[in-house]
């Protein structure tokens, strides 16, 4: 393991989201926001509680789990696609650094950069809406794990982009869709019978169920199941990643 290369990259990356605070912290925080305010502040006013909860405070979860899939996503893919773009890629391969080091850079500071995010909208939410936590270590585990794996399939799709308009084509035309239909604003068990059985095919919906119980303590699907369908699709990007060093897939050619 070479520390010094994992720093280098990691260092680089935190640099250029530093660089762009508008685009990488204040725009997301800033379109959170408003959610809070159309949803928790002006609907939610109107609406009864949700198994207890405050319609504004059970839909924090799920906006917070929006902006962090799309996010560590975005993070994750750009950084990669850049040196891919312009040419500097092969001077990565051709240096003394594992797939493992690269990886644990570019990874890393996208999820951390991803997490920074998170917080920052869980304190802003407290500006809008009273909240409570319930399991504040699971939430803090639910919240690294989440990000740690889209960084992943957000390295994926840096990888197997050509073209920068495909960065955008997974996270906008099949992410964002799912995690609206994943739980973000409802329960699923509000939904007919047949629906709730249509809607566990969704994988976010074990994303913002156990974020959600780490708030509260309410879950449309076992914590033990969230957990496991978390680390399943973790395991499966890195497998995916392996075989894409190992093969050289969209990186030596």
């Amino acid at each position: 393991m070479n520390p010094y290369a994992i720093r280098a990259i990691y260092t680089f990356e935190m640099a250029r989201a530093f660089r762009t605070l508008t685009q990488s912290i204040a725009s997301p925080v800033l379109s959170t926001s408003l959610y809070f305010v159309v949803f928790g502040a002006a609907i939610g006013a109107r609406m009864g509680e949700i198994e207890g909860v405050s319609y504004g405070a059970f839909i924090i979860p799920g906006l917070i789990m929006l902006a962090l899939l799309n996010e560590s996503i975005s993070n994750a893919s750009f950084g990669i696609y850049m040196p891919k773009w312009s040419g500097t890629i092969y001077e990565l391969l051709s240096a003394p650094v594992s797939f493992v080091e690269v990886v644990i850079g570019y990874v890393g500071a996208a999820a951390t950069k991803s997490v920074i995010l998170g917080v920052l909208i869980l304190a802003t939410a407290r500006l809008f809406v009273d909240y409570q936590i319930a399991h504040p270590l699971w939430m803090i585990c639910f919240l690294a794990l989440t990000a740690v794996t889209f960084s992943l399939f957000g390295f994926i799709i840096g990888i197997w982009a050509d073209g920068f308009e495909k960065l955008q084509i997974i996270p906008l035309m099949i992410v964002t869709p799912l995690t609206f239909l994943g739980g973000s604003f409802y329960s699923i068990s509000m939904l007919p019978p047949i629906w709730q059985k249509i809607t566990l095919f969704n994988p976010v919906v074990y994303l913002i169920s156990g974020f959600r119980w780490s708030f509260y303590g309410i879950a449309d699907v076992s914590v033990a199941v969230s957990l496991g369908m978390t680390l399943l699709f973790m395991l499966s990007c890195l497998a995916a990643v392996w075989w894409i060093f190992r093969t050289g897939y969209r990186l030596k050619n």
